[in-house]
């Protein structure tokens, strides 16, 4: 027979038989609920006081229970979630932290997929404390309001009053972005916005986008073979995002932009690198957050004219650790799309415009990965994070045959669309993507987008293809009038910078030898050390481990303090560095010619020695040797230094 048992989820039919016993009975409705049976108490009223007991050797039948019966079950879970109380709630509610901000996972609830209000319960339940960075506290605490200036017109009060005309304006408001020329808001105006309601945002929630099945459903057979409302994600129509996370892109000096681009005036080749530097506040924008870059990394790449192409990169988190050290983080990254149009007077082909593209679909998805990549987190979202202020800055021409720079973000909704695998780029059109059609492996959701057609009718269409100009926001790229330098200013005869396989710009000891060899004082150790690229190559040495000591120059640089730097030279580890570079061969002179002056003398001390000299230094000359520093099998030709280290044997 059927028993209709009753919860705060719902109701649900379960299958006994008269002869079943009551802990059975508790069994079933338990596994039907999918809570634990110790949590579960059966009642034969609605006002819970008749309790089915599971005592002695009770049944379905004796306890009078028939076919279609109503069981109320109470279980200890709806009280846990009954105690949430609206206070709670705002209790975690805030505002947001960068992408270097730790937070903590609470323990994650057991939920029904199939059931609406537990996935509210579920919601609630797996909220996440996060530790906002002082950026966020400072943003978080200002109003962000704009003062209203007098109107001599309609105002007719004096000085120390106000009016409706000149009252102070939200930040939000649409006439001040649209006469200021602002595009998107910031995200902060956009989270003071959200809680400018009644409820002051009590209750105020964002989350991302969900493009793929919920897992964990058990109300059917997993896709193909079934799907639900509850599991199905929804259609999504593109939508222009109102705000933006990062508002601005402005490098500390020209001289980080001309250094990178020194590759391609070299080679012709194109180049990418990794921006590094600090999220600070923009005043230009109400609550508005700009990344101020201090140096760029250039990871290991391929590159041609015209193709581009990122290497895995086992040093990356190593890279960060330095960054860390100095007080920054990963903001973004860069590339360049450049064409000479005339070498001669310098200028380069436009080829980015509203009449081609400005991103191509393929840099669109590489540019989501990497913002998936680099989270920011938030308070208000019920996973902890929210979107990502990892910028994306491209070279390349402008109207004038120009290099100059664009900056850009890709929407929540790309974010989403990438991190689902529904988005492929397209061969012979750079301005389109291309959302897949579901398999029997994958489904994919419906997308949509507006556009009017020759009518100027605002038709949707579904988006095979869809232009990726939907999923752009674009961000302003600059240098300062007034430059600075969190590093000293390179020269052309500075260390040189990573991964870049041209003669006279590798990095190796012979190299940073020669550098150490100018060093003369302290000051000028500094100025030498104060370099992101010597500081990368110091941290990453293999010949001799330095990666212990490096906090204490970190700080010593940081701090321009020049006390500090005298004592860090002066440790045990910088000292045998500093006897190595003594052993090394002085500038300019080579390898080959140390090994040559060793050459000589022996030729020397055999032609002293007689005939066995002769016969000796003929042994030596066929004799090799593997030296302690690089495990190189030099052949010995009469000298002590390494042909590959150049390092004393």
């Amino acid at each position: 027979m059927l028993l209709r048992i009753q919860s705060s989820e719902g109701t649900k039919r379960v299958e006994v038989k008269p002869s079943d016993s009551i802990l059975q009975l508790y069994r079933k409705a338990s596994q039907a609920f999918g809570v634990s049976i110790e949590a579960v108490t059966l009642y034969n009223d609605k006002l819970r006081k008749k309790e089915l007991v599971t005592a002695g050797k009770k049944t379905v039948n004796s306890s009078k229970l028939v076919h279609g019966d109503m069981i109320y079950m109470h279980s200890k879970q709806d009280c846990a979630s009954n105690q949430a109380t609206p206070m709670d709630i705002a209790d975690t509610t805030g505002g947001c932290s960068s992408s270097n901000s730790s937070y903590m996972n609470s323990e994650p609830s057991t939920s029904n997929a199939g059931s609406s209000s537990k996935g509210r319960n579920s919601s609630l339940q797996s909220k996440v404390k996060v530790v906002e960075d002082s950026l966020d506290q400072q943003l978080k605490q200002e109003e962000g309001r704009i003062p209203g200036k007098r109107n001599p017109v309609l105002c007719h009060h004096k000085g120390n009053s106000r009016c409706i005309h000149c009252t102070d304006i939200d930040p939000w408001d649409e006439n001040y972005l649209k006469t200021n020329n602002i595009k998107h808001m910031s995200f902060h105006t956009y989270l003071k916005k959200l809680k400018s309601g009644v409820d002051k945002g009590k209750f105020v929630q964002v989350s991302s986008i969900q493009c793929s099945i919920k897992s964990g459903c058990t109300e059917h057979p997993p896709w193909p073979q079934g799907i639900c409302s509850s599991c199905q994600p929804s259609a999504v129509t593109l939508s222009s995002q109102p705000f933006r996370h990062v508002d601005a892109v402005i490098f500390e000096n020209r001289t980080i932009v001309e250094n990178f681009l020194t590759y391609w005036r070299t080679t012709g080749h194109q180049r990418a690198g990794i921006l590094y530097g600090r999220h600070v506040v923009h005043r230009d924008v109400p609550l508005g957050i700009r990344a101020e870059v201090a140096a760029i990394y250039e990871p290991p790449q391929e590159s041609t004219t015209d193709y581009l192409k990122l290497l895995p990169d086992n040093n990356k988190p190593l890279v960060d650790q330095v960054a860390a050290g100095l007080g920054l983080v990963c903001v973004g990254w860069v590339f360049t799309d450049l064409v000479p149009l005339d070498a001669s007077s310098g200028t380069v082909r436009h080829l980015r415009h509203s009449d081609t593209y400005f991103l191509s679909s393929h840099e669109v998805m590489t540019a989501a990965s990497l913002q998936l990549q680099h989270p920011n987190t938030c308070s208000l979202s019920p996973n902890g994070v929210y979107g990502s202020r990892f910028a994306t800055v491209i070279v390349t021409g402008d109207a004038n045959n120009q290099v100059h720079m664009e900056g850009y973000q890709v929407s929540h909704q790309c974010e989403a669309l990438v991190s689902a695998n529904c988005l492929l780029p397209t061969l012979d059109a750079p301005e389109l993507a291309y959302v897949k059609e579901s398999t029997t492996k994958q489904y994919v959701p419906d997308v949509f987008f507006k556009e009017k057609d020759e009518y100027g009718n605002e038709v949707t269409r579904l988006g095979r293809p869809l232009p990726v100009e939907y999923l752009l926001l674009d961000l302003p790229v600059s240098t300062p009038n007034n430059p600075t330098h969190t590093f000293t200013e390179r020269t052309q005869d500075a260390f040189p910078i990573e991964n870049r396989l041209l003669e006279s710009h590798l990095q190796d000891f012979p190299t940073l030898a020669i550098h150490i060899h100018r060093i003369q004082n302290d000051s000028e150790f500094l100025k030498f050390v104060s370099d992101f690229h010597v500081l990368l190559y110091l941290y990453t040495m293999d010949m001799v481990p330095l990666r212990a000591e490096m906090a204490a120059l970190f700080e010593a640089i940081t701090s321009k303090d020049l006390g500090a730097i005298g004592k860090w030279r002066n440790r045990e580890t910088w000292s045998t560095v500093e006897k190595l570079v003594e052993a090394s061969p002085p500038p300019g002179q080579s390898s080959g010619a140390a090994a040559a002056g060793g050459g000589s003398a022996a030729s020397r001390s055999s032609n002293s020695n007689g005939v066995a000299g002769a016969g000796a230094a003929g042994a030596a000359a066929g004799e090799s040797w593997t030296c302690v520093h690089c495990t190189f099998i030099n052949q010995s030709t009469g000298g002590d230094v390494c042909d590959m280290c150049h390092l004393p044997r």
